[in-house]
């Protein structure tokens, strides 16, 4: 069942473990605007026009992963090259480092602001209530982040991985990630991750922790006119 739904992380995770804040219409899911930009369909021939005019606004662009619907007319559809889906599935030795802390609602503006200057296309004002988020702090200040995402009874994936360009080279996202992936794995869950081939420095990181290669995974826009 894991990774059947890896196929179909969108709508997996908004049918299971988001179930209780998605929005629904026919065969189409997505989650509120304020959480983040995502709509899921289970199957390429999903009903979704009147759904579609139904859940996502005029000018709106939201993203689907894995599964594509016919586009309704005049809806602008972009292709981007597919993401690199890795998955992890024994423990992960944990570089030595500086303490980390599972962040609350208090540190919310630290991580808008780093996401918002290293990872800023799909981070939004309540994206950390999707799962447990983590970090370090140097110096009064969030140097590293990594938090969790999408996921099902049995799957968490591991988002918004990322370094303060004044800490990199430290291993911060080194240690962040294997910490929550152990933890993931001690719970039952099977953790991965999505990166992008143009990503070739998180590409070899995570290829050193030991996440194998899944599948490359189809990744589109969409845009309502």
């Amino acid at each position: 069942m894991a990774h059947e739904a890896l196929d179909n992380p969108f709508w997996s995770s908004l049918r299971t473990r988001h179930r209780d804040i998605a929005l629904l219409a026919d065969d189409v899911a997505r989650y509120p605007t304020e959480y983040a930009p995502f709509l899921g369909v289970p199957s390429p021939d999903a009903r979704v026009d009147e759904a579609l005019q139904a859940l996502v606004a005029p000018g709106e662009t939201v993203y689907l992963l894995g599964v594509l619907p016919q586009v309704p007319a005049g809806w602008h559809c972009e292709a981007f090259r597919p993401l690199a889906q890795m998955v992890r599935e024994a423990p992960i030795p944990v570089p030595e480092g500086p303490e980390v802390a599972e962040l609350d609602a208090s540190q919310q503006a630290d991580a808008i602001a780093l996401t918002a200057l290293v990872y800023p296309h799909y981070f939004r004002q309540r994206t950390m209530d999707l799962g447990r988020y983590f970090g370090i702090y140097m110096d009064g200040r969030l140097a590293a982040m990594v938090g969790e995402r999408l996921g099902t009874a049995d799957t968490r994936e591991l988002s918004a991985i990322c370094t303060h360009p004044d800490f990199t080279g430290r291993g911060y996202a080194r240690r962040l990630t294997a910490m929550l992936a152990n933890d993931n794995l001690e719970r039952g869950c099977l953790p991965f991750l999505h990166v992008s081939h143009e990503n070739t420095r998180a590409l070899e990181l995570y290829a050193k922790l030991g996440f194998r290669h899944r599948a490359d995974i189809g990744f589109w826009s969409l845009r309502r006119p």
